[in-house]
């Protein structure tokens, strides 16, 4: 995305009001499409709105001198960022298919459903997620294959797929911003020029305070609820999982290839395509019987009916038919068809995104903000406010850390600062929030995945709503707030992180 506007003796800088009339549009046109369609939302009216918005933006950067032409490649290069995040939706969506069609998302929830203690189950998803998460550096792999099974096993358990999802995401949040890993944890010390492990080492005050809040929290919830009665169900669950499939630890190998590629830093789409293969494989291996019944084709040979039921769920998912509704809607899932409605939504939002910044709006969003900075605690709040703002305008956690990174950078080092400060505030808030708004790529892929919409997971995300929360506390206090060693040359300038990416 530019971050200037074009060299023109006719642009005019854009005024407060400039920039938040399509901010505000936004905000009353998705209030309006929630009323109006409720969790259907974003399966096109929240798409909609954010298009509309895009062209209010795009109408005042054109009041004040930026051509069309100027425009165009500018959202067109907005668009390419999230094609990664794109790419990695449809991936997850065959691997989703093929993992259900083999018997390992089911080997999962069936394991989970004898091992899990339900009283516990919030708390140890999220300890799980957490723990795999730091060890791979990766949430999206966390969410994508053991959140997966996780959300089958709360299903089945008669739990709630609301509090699970937020378990999955705050535990995965969590191990990904501890992770020197992870590309977020890599990216916010290199924006504003700090060591990565003194960026890690100061995460710590923020980022441990916030996820044992969030553990006790889980605990509440699991021990305040009477599972007792959902014993039959579970029961149930188990018997037409070991009837329908072949349950076999070795069915759990393409999860264990995928973390093991993840852990190697193998990149995330060929690792997620090679467990989505794999499992194809393990699908006709293991579940022959399972593969034909879902083929329904006896007018060709049964290999090529093998070869036609694996194609099947990679593309369009699997479509389980045992009878019980709870087990049918858990197991009826994936598919590369199934991200699609997710991909048209991040593309909206990226195009929004794109015209804000290129018609110089959000810049002069951030520079109203910084005008009524007096203080630590008001410049580190602003810093978390510019950053939620930024995951909802421009919809991608990695253009929230970038943008506010650069902007405030000298503003810390002005006041003193050290720049340890600035990094640990940008995860703190744009890191975490980002699974927290629907039309975010991270918030998207969460939903996309899990199967559970944004809003209805989010209020259980304790983890991303505590840390913007302890990190604002923290300044207000003076909590190791680091003062700038005279001799700290760590505000040096980076290189571009979009250049670091291959942008």
């Amino acid at each position: 995305m530019a971050t200037s506007a074009p060299a023109n003796s006719q642009f005019k800088s854009p005024s407060l009001l400039d920039a938040l009339l399509p901010a505000i549009s936004l905000v009353l046109m998705l209030a309006t499409s929630v009323y109006l369609f409720s969790d259907d939302s974003s399966y096109g009216a929240n798409q909609i709105a954010l298009l509309l918005c895009a062209f209010i933006a795009v109408a005042v950067g054109m009041k004040n001198g930026i051509l069309w032409a100027d425009f165009e490649p500018a959202i067109y290069k907005g668009i390419a960022l999230a094609m990664s995040a794109i790419l990695i939706l449809l991936a997850v969506g065959a691997l989703i298919g093929t993992w259900i069609l083999s018997g390992t998302v089911p080997t999962i929830i069936y394991y989970g459903l004898e091992l899990m203690n339900p009283s516990w189950f919030y708390v140890s998803a999220c300890l799980v997620c957490a723990l795999v998460s730091l060890s791979i550096g990766s949430s999206w792999t966390v969410a994508g294959t053991i959140g997966v099974g996780m959300i089958g096993v709360a299903a089945g358990l008669g739990l709630s797929i609301e509090i699970t999802a937020g378990a999955i995401i705050s535990g995965a949040y969590f191990g990904d911003k501890l992770s020197p890993l992870s590309d977020t944890t890599n990216l916010a010390p290199a924006v504003v020029g700090t060591d990565l492990f003194a960026h890690i080492q100061h995460l710590l005050w923020t980022t441990v305070p916030s996820i044992l809040l969030s553990l006790v929290a889980f605990a509440y919830l699991g021990l305040s609820r009477d599972t007792a009665a959902d014993n039959e169900q579970t029961q149930e669950i188990l018997a037409l999982i070991d009837s329908t499939y072949q349950v076999s630890v070795w069915l759990l190998l393409p999860l264990a290839m995928v973390l093991l590629l993840a852990w190697k830093k193998v990149a995330a789409l060929p690792s997620i395509l090679i467990g989505a293969l794999l499992g194809g494989v393990f699908a006709v291996n293991f579940q022959p019987e399972v593969v034909y019944a879902f083929a329904s084709d006896d007018s060709v040979a049964p290999a090529m009916a093998l070869l036609k039921g694996v194609w099947i769920a990679l593309f369009d998912g699997y479509q389980s038919n045992t009878g019980n509704q709870v087990i049918d809607s858990l197991l009826s899932r994936g598919g590369m068809s199934s991200m699609l409605n997710t991909v048209w939504l991040i593309i909206s939002a990226m195009t929004f995104g794109a015209a804000m910044e290129k018609a110089g709006l959000l810049a002069r969003l951030i520079e109203g903000v910084l005008s009524r900075v007096h203080s630590t605690a008001g410049l580190v709040t602003s810093t978390v406010l510019t950053c939620i703002g930024c995951n909802i305008i421009t919809a991608d956690q990695y253009i929230s850390i970038i943008l506010p990174g650069r902007m405030y950078k000298l503003e810390y080092a002005r006041r003193k600062l050290a720049p340890v400060n600035l990094s640990r505030t940008l995860e703190d808030s744009a890191t975490v929030t980002s699974a927290l708004i629907p039309w975010n790529t991270c918030g998207a892929f969460m939903a996309g995945t899990l199967g559970v919409a944004t809003l209805a997971y989010a209020p259980y995300c304790f983890f991303n709503l505590i840390c913007p929360v302890v990190a604002i506390g923290y300044a207000m206090f003076n909590v190791k707030i680091l003062l700038l060693d005279k001799h700290d040359n760590s505000v040096e300038p980076v290189l571009n992180p979009l250049e670091q990416r291959g942008v």
